[in-house]
This record gives C-alpha cells, structure tokens and sequence, in this order.
C-alpha cells in the first residue's frame, strides 16, 4: 500500500520536531544533571539527601527561593536558595555522615539549616545528663526524640509543612516530662519578609526566607516549676563558614548594674579579642569554622534580630525570633550544678573549631534562638517562633538593609574584627 505524498512529508516533519524535542529534553536533563553535581548548590544537597531520606520541598512559585526539610530528622530545615537548584546552599550538610546512615551513640550531627531542640543541655535540671552523672562529654547524650526519631508529618502544602510528635523525658533531678510537640515550617514571600522586618526589599536582592513555629503542650499531670526543672525551645540553625563571615548580635545599652553583662564569652574558654568585639551597640563574632567558642547575650540584653554578614559569598543572613517582654527566666546550659539555674540567655552564636585532639565535627557555625523557661501547668502550652532570611545581591542594597536592621553597614561588619 502506498503511503501519499502528503502524508510522508507530515510524517517526516513529525520525526524531526519529536527528535529535536527530545533532544531539548535530553539537553535541559544534562543541565539539571551538572547543576545538582555541583557542590556548595542546593540541587547538589537536595540530591544527596533525596538518596537517603524522604524529603519535602517548599518552593515560590518562580522556584527561584525552595527550602528542603526532612520529616525523619526532626521536621528538620536541612538547606534552602534564594536562586533554585544552582543556587548556593545556605545550611550546612554533614555529607559523609548522611550518606554512611550510621547512628552515633552522643550526638548525631547531621547538619541543617534550622533544627528543633529543648533546653537545657547543662545543670541539675539538664535533659542532656542522666542523673549523678558528671559533666563531660561521656556522660553527654542528645535525647533521641530530638537527634535519631522521626517527627509525625500531619499536613502539608506547597509553603507550609507541619509535624508533631509525642515525647517524655527526664531531668539530671529525676523529673519526668510527658509533652507534645507541634512544628510548622511556612515559606515566607516577599511580602511576608518586608511585613516581618518592617523594611523595605529592594527588588535587587534575591532572597529567601521561612519561619518555624514551635509548640510545646505539659502533657503530664504535674506543673513544670522552678524547684523541678522547666524545658525551653531552643533553635539552633547550622551554616557553612567562610573566612569573611561575621555575626552580628545588636543588643539593648545601659548599664552594667541595671542590664547586667553585655556578652557572655566563656563557655568552651574565653573568646579572644581578635575574634570578638563590642561596639555601638552590637556584638561582631567572628564566624569562620576555625576556633571553636560560643557567646550568649541575656533577655536583659537581647533584642528580638541578629545575623551574619558572609563577605566571601555577599551574604546577608538575618534571625528573627520571639522575644516576650518582661520575662526574665531563661534556663541555664552551663555543664556544671549552678547557683543560677534560670539565669540563661536567649541568644546564642557557636563558631566549630578543631577540638584539642585535632578532630573536627563541620566546619560551620551556628545562631540560636531560646524561648523563656516553660512554667506550664498540665495541659498549658509555650510557642516559639524563628524565622531566617538570607538576601543575596547589590551590596548597596545588602548595606542599606544591614544598617536599617542591626544599626551598621557591611564596612563596619566586614572590618570590624
């Protein structure tokens, strides 16, 4: 039988489109393909951790700004971009532990951008120490709840994904804690984050930014008190260090007698001075994942905003977190029996660095975020709310942004230690 004239023709035109189709096709896979093997991007990671866990994706709707979290690691926001796959990847990802799928005994490191944690970690009252033990390292446990179990998924979108989870713990002083935790994480817009900041974004910058809402509910009988111990929401975000990256703390003047301390700097020895500086009205830290120390600023002190600046990839990172006026009790972490129990900070900055043996958990560094002490009676309820955006692009732009939040440009950031 033979085929008309006409239709040989349609057919050959048809072979060629479907060819050159697929040869797009293949072509927009390639790409995809050599961005997600590049390290440092967020398609990279994101392919790293589709490999070994489930993991969901909130997106804009340009797909430019995406954060990944992870129902298995604690409802846990691993990484975000502000500029999709190829885009830099904000937190910090241990790779190698991730993909080994070991489970180590202290403390499993894993990495991400915005982890669920509960206070305190030192004194009597600790969820970190079984009772009479001393304090050191080999008696440190991370509860399991919050290092090794899954969070229950419970509703999910394109923006917002929320968790919950059922817990009981027990203190240094041998209290029992029946609670429940609920966490949701949304992805802010645009919007959202000049409406949170109350400042305005210049179009110029890329950014994302998103938000955890952290609920704690005494499900026990008994009330949380100071004589027992109380539990705090602690939020503790992992980034990757460069040698130009600086924390900037801003925190409320005054007196010493009236506002007590500006810093604490001694929690794994004294921060030298090169690396730490104090001055109209903010703290800068150095942030390079190269001498490991830890500062914290008290209630009395803290206002409700820090960040980085990382001038090596023009970074501008910004924490915003719930800070209730007028309370003051705030659990204290130091590893030791304390006069203070509920003398603690509600802001926090780690810098990792090599330990005394050489070995070393990133290199990363970390900016935290406390709730209050949680005096709950049976069935009451805390919530603790952190959110993170990072903006990329004009350094004017990220300048003007740094002054109208922390109170001081890049220059003094970037120069400042």
């Amino acid at each position: 039988m033979r085929l008309s004239y006409h239709l040989i023709t349609t057919l050959l035109i048809v072979a060629v489109l479907t060819g050159c189709k697929t040869k797009k096709t293949e072509e927009n896979k390639s790409e995809v393909k050599m961005e997600n093997d590049v390290k440092g991007t967020f398609g990279y990671d994101l392919e790293l951790l589709k490999d070994h866990k489930k993991v969901i994706v909130l997106k804009s709707k340009d797909g430019m700004a995406q954060v990944a979290v992870c129902p298995e690691y604690q409802g846990r926001i691993m990484t975000s971009t502000a500029e999709g796959t190829g885009g830099y990847s904000f937190g910090w990802l241990n790779h190698e532990l991730i993909k080994s799928g070991e489970v180590l005994e202290h403390f499993n490191p894993i990495g991400g951008e915005e982890r669920f944690w509960l206070g305190p970690e030192g004194g009597q009252f600790s969820i970190f120490f079984k009772p009479e033990s001393s304090f050191d390292f080999a008696n440190w446990y991370v509860p399991k709840e919050i290092d090794t179990e899954s969070f229950n998924t419970i509703n999910t979108t394109e923006s917002e994904v929320s968790f919950e989870k059922d817990m009981a713990l027990v203190n240094y002083s041998n209290t029992k804690f029946d609670l429940s935790v609920k966490r949701t994480v949304r992805l802010l817009d645009r919007g959202q984050v000049s409406d949170n900041l109350n400042a305005a974004i210049s179009d110029e910058l890329k950014l994302v930014g998103f938000e955890s809402e952290n609920t704690i509910t005494n499900k026990g009988e008994n009330a949380w008190t100071k004589e027992s111990g109380m539990l705090s929401v602690w939020i503790l975000s992992m980034l990757n260090p460069s040698p130009e990256t600086t924390v900037v703390v801003p925190f409320k003047t005054g007196d010493e007698s009236e506002l007590g301390k500006i810093v604490t700097d001694d929690y794994f020895g004294k921060v030298p001075s090169d690396r730490l500086v104090v001055k109209d009205g903010v703290i800068l830290f150095k942030a390079d994942g190269k001498k490991r120390g830890k500062i914290g600023v008290s209630p009395k002190r803290a206002l409700p905003i820090l960040g980085s600046y990382d001038a090596q990839n023009e970074v501008l990172t910004v924490a915003q977190f719930t800070l209730k006026e007028n309370a003051m009790d705030y659990v204290n972490s130091m590893w030791e029996i304390q006069d203070h129990p509920f003398v603690g900070d509600a802001v926090n900055s780690y810098n990792d660095g090599p330990l005394e043996d050489g070995e070393q958990m990133g290199p990363f560094y970390e900016i935290e975020s406390s709730s209050p002490a949680a005096a709950l009676q049976s069935g009451e309820s805390l919530t603790h709310t952190h959110r993170t955006y990072h903006f990329k692009g004009n350094k004017s732009e990220l300048s003007s942004l740094a002054v109208s939040l922390f109170g001081v440009d890049l220059a003094t950031i970037t120069t400042g230690i």
